[in-house]
């Protein structure tokens, strides 16, 4: 494993180096001769990612030989400041794209050519393309939270949520709330400056009751849903974003974090009898975007869902 230091020194070539390693690892040698696909994830604490067996599982099925690489910054030991090489390495090597996870949404777009216009009214990417020497970001997380919900949510009251994040999938995450006809969206981030830019934001294009707030007993015992939009509850950042006994059976709950799918917030949410609604199927609709701006072809989004079951 390479040192931070060491990759800043030696840069774009080191970072092709280093992909191809990873290429190496992922790739199907099959020696056929169908269509290649050649895609990676790029963020911190991955590894559990259900991401590959999704989208190379729908290639095959789809007679692509999809090769979808992890390119987890932590296990390789890269620094933050690698992401532009990283990026201009996996497009050098014929990429037809990344997906970006956390903590690279937002910082990602100062590598980029162009946004769609929803990644530019979000402020946040998850899915770059690569087209011919343009890099151009795109989110597919509003959409996939928002269908998720639709499937599973249908009937909750929308009236009153206060959503935990103000990151890049917080901001997604607000958008979709919004246009779900969410009426009054409370944001909480543990940096309070966060969440007031993003109510800005949101008030520019949504106008409404957004507001950042900083105590959390008063806003939780007045709103109908909560939202988790942090990392915490992954693997890598146990436990709940906010005191346990402040939760009520009245509240539905929220989390997009999807490793595991059962985090410690829904177990507890679960056990008092609120409804709940976890973060694969945000995982596997944003995923089925994803997959078409990759390649061109829709993907079947229930293969897409019985591959993120077998993934388990």
């Amino acid at each position: 494993m390479a040192d931070g230091s060491e990759w800043m020194q030696s840069g774009q070539q080191s970072a092709i180096d280093l992909l191809s390693k990873v290429i190496a690892g992922h790739a199907e040698l099959d020696g056929s001769r169908r269509r290649p696909v050649l895609v990676g994830l790029l963020g911190r604490g991955i590894q559990s990612s259900r991401s590959p067996v999704m989208h190379q599982r729908e290639g095959a099925r789809l007679g692509m030989r999809f090769t979808y690489a992890l390119v987890d910054f932590d296990r390789l030991g890269l620094p933050d400041s690698m992401l532009g090489e990283v990026i201009a390495g996996a497009e050098q090597l014929g990429f037809a794209g990344v997906n970006v996870t956390h903590p690279f949404k937002q910082s990602v777009i100062a590598h980029l050519a162009d946004l769609s216009p929803e990644a530019a009214d979000i402020g946040a990417v998850n899915t770059v393309v690569f087209d011919n020497g343009r890099r151009i970001g795109h989110n597919t997380d509003c959409w996939g939270f928002a269908e998720s919900f639709y499937e599973h949510m249908g009937g909750c009251p929308l009236d009153s949520v206060l959503q935990f994040g103000a990151g890049g999938g917080g901001a997604a995450v607000a958008h979709a709330l919004l246009e779900l006809g969410v009426g009054e969206l409370a944001l909480f981030d543990i940096d309070g400056s966060r969440s007031e830019q993003l109510a800005r934001r949101l008030a520019v294009r949504f106008g409404g009751v957004i507001t950042p707030v900083t105590e959390l007993q008063p806003a939780l015992a007045c709103v109908s849903g909560i939202v988790n939009t942090t990392p915490i509850g992954m693997d890598k950042y146990p436990g709940v974003p906010f005191p346990t006994d402040l939760l009520e059976s009245r509240h539905w709950v929220a989390d997009i974090v999807y490793f595991p799918q059962e985090t410690e917030l829904l177990r507890l949410a679960r056990g008092l009898g609120c409804r709940t609604i976890a973060g694969a199927g945000m995982a596997v609709y944003q995923a089925v975007k994803a997959f078409e701006l990759f390649t061109g072809v829709a993907p079947d989004r229930t293969a897409m869902t019985l591959h993120f079951g077998a993934a388990a």
